[in-house]
Protein backbone atom coordinates (compact mmCIF):
# COMPACT_ATOMS: atom_id res chain seq x y z
CA UNK A 1 0.00 0.00 0.00
CA UNK A 2 3.05 2.22 0.51
CA UNK A 3 4.44 1.87 -2.95
CA UNK A 4 1.07 3.02 -3.97
CA UNK A 5 0.29 5.71 -2.29
CA UNK A 6 3.89 7.30 -2.99
CA UNK A 7 3.11 5.88 -7.01
CA UNK A 8 0.09 7.18 -7.48
CA UNK A 9 -0.52 9.89 -10.09
CA UNK A 10 -1.86 13.11 -8.47
CA UNK A 11 -2.44 14.51 -11.48
CA UNK A 12 -5.47 12.54 -12.62
CA UNK A 13 -8.38 13.01 -10.97
CA UNK A 14 -11.68 11.12 -9.29
CA UNK A 15 -9.53 8.56 -7.97
CA UNK A 16 -6.98 7.14 -5.81
CA UNK A 17 -5.47 3.38 -5.09
CA UNK A 18 -8.02 0.91 -4.59
CA UNK A 19 -7.58 -2.44 -3.01
CA UNK A 20 -10.05 -5.41 -3.78
CA UNK A 21 -10.08 -9.01 -1.73
CA UNK A 22 -11.09 -11.56 -3.57
CA UNK A 23 -11.43 -15.42 -2.91
CA UNK A 24 -7.81 -16.69 -3.65
CA UNK A 25 -6.40 -13.20 -4.32
CA UNK A 26 -6.11 -9.41 -3.37
CA UNK A 27 -5.60 -6.71 -6.08
CA UNK A 28 -4.27 -3.52 -5.47
CA UNK A 29 -4.97 -0.62 -8.64
CA UNK A 30 -3.18 2.41 -8.60
CA UNK A 31 -4.16 5.88 -10.81
CA UNK A 32 -0.60 6.99 -13.31
CA UNK A 33 1.13 4.70 -15.92
CA UNK A 34 4.21 3.09 -14.21
CA UNK A 35 7.28 4.89 -14.46
CA UNK A 36 9.19 1.80 -15.56
CA UNK A 37 9.02 -1.51 -17.81
CA UNK A 38 6.43 -3.67 -15.59
CA UNK A 39 9.11 -6.80 -16.73
CA UNK A 40 12.21 -5.07 -15.00
CA UNK A 41 10.38 -3.69 -11.84
CA UNK A 42 12.93 -5.88 -9.76
CA UNK A 43 16.19 -4.21 -10.94
CA UNK A 44 15.42 -1.22 -12.58
CA UNK A 45 16.64 2.13 -10.39
CA UNK A 46 13.84 3.09 -8.22
CA UNK A 47 11.75 5.94 -10.29
CA UNK A 48 9.68 7.90 -7.12
CA UNK A 49 6.24 10.75 -8.69
CA UNK A 50 6.16 12.04 -5.13
CA UNK A 51 9.14 12.42 -3.80
CA UNK A 52 7.99 14.49 -0.74
CA UNK A 53 5.42 11.80 0.06
CA UNK A 54 8.41 8.87 0.03
CA UNK A 55 10.68 10.87 2.27
CA UNK A 56 7.63 11.42 5.06
CA UNK A 57 7.15 8.04 4.85
CA UNK A 58 10.63 7.05 5.13
CA UNK A 59 10.87 9.40 8.23
CA UNK A 60 8.18 7.51 10.04
CA UNK A 61 9.21 4.21 9.15
CA UNK A 62 6.69 2.97 6.45
CA UNK A 63 8.77 2.40 3.72
CA UNK A 64 12.68 2.45 2.80
CA UNK A 65 12.51 5.19 -0.07
CA UNK A 66 15.57 2.58 -1.52
CA UNK A 67 13.61 1.10 -4.02
CA UNK A 68 13.34 -2.54 -2.91
CA UNK A 69 9.67 -2.33 -2.61
CA UNK A 70 9.18 -4.83 -5.43
CA UNK A 71 11.63 -7.08 -4.10
CA UNK A 72 10.68 -7.42 -0.82
CA UNK A 73 7.31 -8.56 -2.51
CA UNK A 74 8.68 -10.85 -4.64
CA UNK A 75 11.33 -12.26 -1.91
CA UNK A 76 8.15 -12.90 0.38
CA UNK A 77 5.77 -14.55 -1.96
CA UNK A 78 9.11 -17.08 -2.12
CA UNK A 79 9.72 -17.62 1.59
CA UNK A 80 5.85 -18.10 2.13
CA UNK A 81 5.74 -20.25 -1.24
CA UNK A 82 3.05 -17.96 -2.78
CA UNK A 83 2.38 -17.99 -6.26
CA UNK A 84 4.16 -15.11 -8.31
CA UNK A 85 2.38 -11.80 -8.00
CA UNK A 86 1.21 -9.95 -11.45
CA UNK A 87 1.61 -6.70 -12.67
CA UNK A 88 -0.84 -5.24 -15.10
CA UNK A 89 -0.16 -2.20 -16.84
CA UNK A 90 -3.53 -0.63 -17.45
CA UNK A 91 -4.89 2.56 -19.81
CA UNK A 92 -3.77 4.97 -16.82
CA UNK A 93 -3.56 2.69 -14.28
CA UNK A 94 -1.34 0.17 -12.45
CA UNK A 95 -2.51 -2.86 -11.02
CA UNK A 96 -0.99 -5.72 -8.29
CA UNK A 97 -2.23 -8.92 -7.95
CA UNK A 98 -1.20 -10.88 -4.99
CA UNK A 99 -2.56 -14.23 -4.49
CA UNK A 100 -2.84 -17.12 -1.51
CA UNK A 101 -1.36 -20.02 -1.45
CA UNK A 102 -1.61 -22.60 -4.01
CA UNK A 103 0.25 -25.94 -4.44
CA UNK A 104 2.76 -26.18 -7.46
CA UNK A 105 1.05 -29.29 -8.76
CA UNK A 106 -2.15 -27.02 -9.02
CA UNK A 107 -0.40 -23.86 -11.08
CA UNK A 108 -0.84 -24.09 -14.69
CA UNK A 109 2.24 -23.78 -16.57
CA UNK A 110 2.28 -20.03 -17.46
CA UNK A 111 1.99 -19.43 -13.66
CA UNK A 112 5.28 -21.84 -12.90
CA UNK A 113 6.98 -19.78 -15.70
CA UNK A 114 6.19 -16.47 -13.95
CA UNK A 115 7.38 -17.30 -10.61
CA UNK A 116 10.64 -18.97 -12.74
CA UNK A 117 11.13 -15.82 -14.31
CA UNK A 118 10.44 -13.91 -10.89
CA UNK A 119 12.93 -16.14 -9.55
CA UNK A 120 15.88 -15.75 -11.39
CA UNK A 121 14.91 -11.83 -11.59
CA UNK A 122 15.43 -11.71 -7.44
CA UNK A 123 18.18 -14.07 -8.01
CA UNK A 124 19.96 -11.68 -10.36
CA UNK A 125 19.80 -8.73 -8.26
CA UNK A 126 21.68 -10.48 -5.72
CA UNK A 127 24.28 -11.42 -7.87
CA UNK A 128 23.27 -15.10 -8.23
CA UNK A 129 21.94 -17.41 -11.05
CA UNK A 130 19.12 -19.52 -11.17
CA UNK A 131 19.74 -23.35 -11.03
CA UNK A 132 17.65 -26.46 -10.42
CA UNK A 133 18.57 -26.61 -6.63
CA UNK A 134 17.62 -22.90 -6.36
CA UNK A 135 14.16 -23.15 -8.12
CA UNK A 136 13.52 -26.50 -6.32
CA UNK A 137 14.08 -25.03 -3.22
CA UNK A 138 11.66 -22.02 -4.00
CA UNK A 139 8.95 -24.82 -4.69
CA UNK A 140 9.73 -26.69 -2.12
CA UNK A 141 10.23 -29.69 -4.21
CA UNK A 142 12.42 -32.55 -3.36
CA UNK A 143 15.43 -33.38 -5.28
CA UNK A 144 14.37 -36.83 -6.22
CA UNK A 145 11.94 -35.18 -8.37
CA UNK A 146 14.41 -32.25 -9.86
CA UNK A 147 12.97 -33.31 -13.25
CA UNK A 148 9.52 -31.61 -12.18
CA UNK A 149 11.97 -27.95 -11.67
CA UNK A 150 14.01 -29.06 -15.01
CA UNK A 151 10.77 -29.27 -17.42
CA UNK A 152 9.47 -25.76 -15.68
CA UNK A 153 13.06 -24.39 -16.50
CA UNK A 154 12.27 -25.61 -20.01
CA UNK A 155 9.51 -24.11 -20.46
CA UNK A 156 10.74 -20.79 -19.15
CA UNK A 157 13.61 -20.62 -21.70
CA UNK A 158 10.71 -21.55 -24.36
CA UNK A 159 8.69 -19.12 -23.46
CA UNK A 160 12.05 -16.25 -23.59
CA UNK A 161 11.86 -15.51 -19.75
CA UNK A 162 15.36 -16.44 -18.50
CA UNK A 163 18.51 -18.27 -20.98
CA UNK A 164 21.40 -19.63 -19.93
CA UNK A 165 24.36 -18.41 -18.92
CA UNK A 166 26.73 -19.96 -20.86
CA UNK A 167 25.42 -21.49 -24.48
CA UNK A 168 25.70 -25.22 -24.13
CA UNK A 169 26.26 -25.32 -20.81
CA UNK A 170 26.09 -28.68 -19.54
CA UNK A 171 22.69 -29.44 -17.90
CA UNK A 172 24.18 -30.75 -14.62
CA UNK A 173 25.18 -27.53 -13.44
CA UNK A 174 23.16 -25.45 -15.84
CA UNK A 175 22.68 -21.65 -14.58
CA UNK A 176 20.20 -19.46 -15.72
CA UNK A 177 19.99 -15.52 -15.78
CA UNK A 178 16.51 -13.28 -16.64
CA UNK A 179 15.90 -13.08 -20.46
CA UNK A 180 17.27 -9.21 -20.48
CA UNK A 181 20.54 -10.08 -18.48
Amino acid sequence: MANALIHQDFDISGTGPMVEIFDGRIEITNPGAPLIDIQRLLDHAPRSRNEALARFMRRVGICEERGTGVDKVVFETEFHQLPAPIWEKQEGAFRVTLFAPKALRDMDKHEKVHACYLHACLRYVNREPVTNTSLRERFRVEPGNAAIVSRIIRDAIEAGRIKPVEEGQAKKAARYLPWWA
